[in-house]
């Protein structure tokens, strides 16, 4: 992502096609109201910010089987206590 821009609700409402410009160049945009920011606007697509543990998990481990499954580990965690 490029940054981010913010706009009044004022130029929301005025100026959409330079706010529209800036979501196809991948940028987020932040509208604000009296100084706060009251929405976040990302571009289609683009990601939530949030990590993508099963590519994570692939790119280290591959396609290998591991022995004891997620659920078994918390099992014998918890029994362990």
């Amino acid at each position: 992502m490029q940054g981010r821009k913010r706009f009044t609700v004022s130029n929301l409402r005025r100026n959409f096609s330079k706010i529209e410009c800036a979501l196809s160049a991948g940028q987020e945009v932040e509208i604000t109201k009296r100084g706060r920011v009251i929405a976040r606007l990302i571009p289609y697509g683009a990601s939530a910010g949030h990590p993508d543990f099963l590519a994570r998990l692939k790119s280290i481990y591959g396609n290998t089987k591991l022995s004891v499954t997620g659920a078994e580990l918390i099992s014998e965690m918890r029994d362990g206590r």
